[in-house]
């Protein structure tokens, strides 16, 4: 799919290639990571599955030394299969030193978080984060002596206030998984290297595509390559790209957790990375037309989707943003538990179901979790991910759950 021009709405735009101005996102999609050394003719880079390597000799294994990236030394380390779209997500964020898998995005974040923090540390934790994170936070890296204090998602440049003598990292998700909230990134990178802080984003909303992490400044972002990357609702997959002085923490924390991804679901991945581009522009789309309609019924309150004008964060969406993925929720006039369930209970083309990114839509009941401030949401919340069926369908589906949602109350 071709370029178009982004409207005051939020169409998307593409982005060049910071080392070649001719190429343009889709076409690195499209080339990034088939290496000729690694497809030797083929389009798509093989499934070279693998443990052991043999080596010719003694001589050829002691030739290999500590530098085994890119270079066959034993599975846990990869193949042309795992390094091809390692490859190509680093090829998205000009100026990044590397990608490491993962075996899912919790994986990602964890090893991401692990490679910058050491006992007595603190982190700044964004507040809107996703609940495994949450949890990690809570549960691992307390046991490991580390502190994590949360900030509210909207504070900006105004978190140079919370940094302390300990403080050692910034974690930001924007927008927020459950309330989308998007964060001023650039302010609060600002903030951070003034104070020599490692910066770190999770940006499965996203991707590379609509956000590059790396040009605002984000020293490793992470995606949950299980959505969009991926696309296809069929494999477990996360990423961490590095920038130049965070590289060799990263890998030697990932190798020394013993962290590797199978050939089988980074050649799925890599597959999936060759659509993101016309799969996402078909996301974007629909999540819009079915988020403003939504905006328009009487049983729905507001609407949390960054790039509609009156969703918080949208002035900053539009500045830093080139397109929004399908993922966004609304907040129901009134209800309660089992009347949002009915609701949810009554669509049809909406499966209910963990995690999102894929191809179909999707719809959970979503209750924000908060620390450093009280959600100050009015009515009970509906995440949905819109995916790739016509938007007139799925609008219809909806109009069937609010007339649910209104019959259970009565």
């Amino acid at each position: 799919m071709g370029c178009r021009p982004r409207d005051a709405e939020g169409d998307r735009r593409c982005m060049t290639d910071g080392n070649d101005a001719k190429r343009r996102l889709p076409t690195q999609l499209v080339g990034a990571g088939r290496r000729s050394e690694w497809t030797q003719g083929i389009v798509n880079v093989p499934v070279w599955r693998a443990s052991t390597i043999l080596y010719e000799d003694m001589a050829a294994m002691g030739a290999v030394g500590d530098d085994t990236h890119h270079r066959l030394y034993y599975g846990r380390r990869g193949t042309p299969t795992q390094w091809s779209l390692a490859d190509a997500l680093t090829q998205l964020e000009p100026g990044a030193a590397g990608t490491l898998l993962y075996p899912s995005g919790v994986a990602a974040v964890t090893m991401a978080l692990l490679s910058v923090l050491a006992p007595g540390d603190e982190l700044l934790m964004v507040d809107s984060t996703y609940g495994p994170t949450r949890a990690f936070c809570a549960r691992q890296l307390k046991t490991f002596g580390i502190t994590t204090r949360y900030y509210d998602p909207t504070i900006g440049a105004g978190i140079a206030e919370l940094i302390g003598e300990r403080t050692r990292a910034v974690f930001m998700e924007s927008p927020g998984s459950l309330t989308f909230e998007v964060q001023d990134v650039p302010a609060i990178v600002a903030a951070a290297k003034a104070r020599g802080l490692v910066t770190l984003l999770d940006n499965t909303w996203a991707t590379p595509l609509f956000f590059p992490a790396m040009a605002h400044g984000i020293d490793l972002t992470i995606l949950a390559c299980t959505k969009y990357v991926v696309g296809h609702s069929d494999v477990m997959l996360g990423s961490v790209t590095a920038a130049p002085d965070r590289w060799e923490n990263l890998r030697a924390t990932t190798y020394g957790f013993g962290q590797c991804v199978s050939p089988d679901d980074a050649y799925l991945g890599a597959r999936g990375l060759r659509t993101m581009d016309v799969r996402l522009a078909r996301h974007h789309d629909n999540g819009l037309k079915v988020a403003r309609w939504l905006a328009e019924q009487p049983e729905v309150t507001r609407v949390l989707h960054p790039a509609l004008p009156d969703c918080l964060g949208h002035e900053l969406w539009v500045r830093d943003f080139k397109g929004a993925s399908g993922l966004f929720a609304f907040e129901l006039d009134g209800g309660d538990e089992t009347e949002r369930a009915a609701l949810i209970d009554a669509l049809e083309l909406f499966g209910i179901g963990y995690s999102w990114g894929g191809f179909e839509s999707l719809a959970v009941p979503a209750d924000p979790v908060r620390t450093a401030a009280k959600w100050e949401g009015a009515g009970l919340l509906v995440r949905l991910h819109v995916g790739l069926e016509d938007a007139d369908d799925l609008i219809a589906d909806l109009a069937g759950g609010l007339a649910a949602f209104r019959t259970a109350r009565g």
